[in-house]
């Protein structure tokens, strides 16, 4: 009998993985177990190998505060090790959100050229746009989770956009 309890652990821990993107597990809140509180669970892909954190926030209900330092109303930082990573961000209430994505490619805590950003609903960004607006965005939480899958852009010379 004791000599299952060891597998019983390992088969455990192995659901969440598989429940996640190829090499990503979920990060962050327990928000996301389906207890009916607003969440968002994101899943990032695309990120550049080689790990460093990553910074989830959102955003709102409030427009004017999108983006804005210290104006989100939830974030998290997690390290990463994989290709894609999925974080669960609870929310103090249901609404309208934006979810704000940064890769800290070396972990430094400082914004560098190797880094990536993604928002949810994925805009296009430029170089001379790098801010989408709120309404380009934004994503309605109900009083239970919301996915939201996003792809992170890099700066590739004179332009922006996924890795590959």
């Amino acid at each position: 009998m004791l000599s299952i309890i060891p597998h019983l652990f390992t088969a455990a821990l192995a659901l969440p993985l598989a429940l996640a993107p190829a090499g990503a597990a979920q990060l962050g809140d327990r928000g996301c177990d389906g207890a009916g509180r607003p969440a968002v669970l994101v899943t990032v892909t695309g990120l550049k190998p080689g790990g460093g954190s990553l910074r989830v926030q959102a955003y709102g209900p409030d427009p004017a505060t999108f983006l804005q330092k210290g104006r989100w109303v939830r974030r998290i930082d997690v390290p990463i090790t994989g290709r894609a990573a999925e974080v669960c961000l609870a929310l103090p209430r249901a609404g309208r959100f934006a979810v704000a994505v940064r890769h800290d490619a070396n972990a430094n805590r400082k914004s560098d050229w190797n880094d990536g950003g993604g928002f949810s609903r994925n805009p296009k960004v430029t170089l001379f746009r790098l801010r989408p607006s709120f309404e380009a965005v934004v994503i309605t939480v109900p009083q239970g989770t919301v996915r939201s899958d996003i792809v992170m852009n890099y700066r590739r010379g004179l332009s922006i956009g996924p890795i590959g």
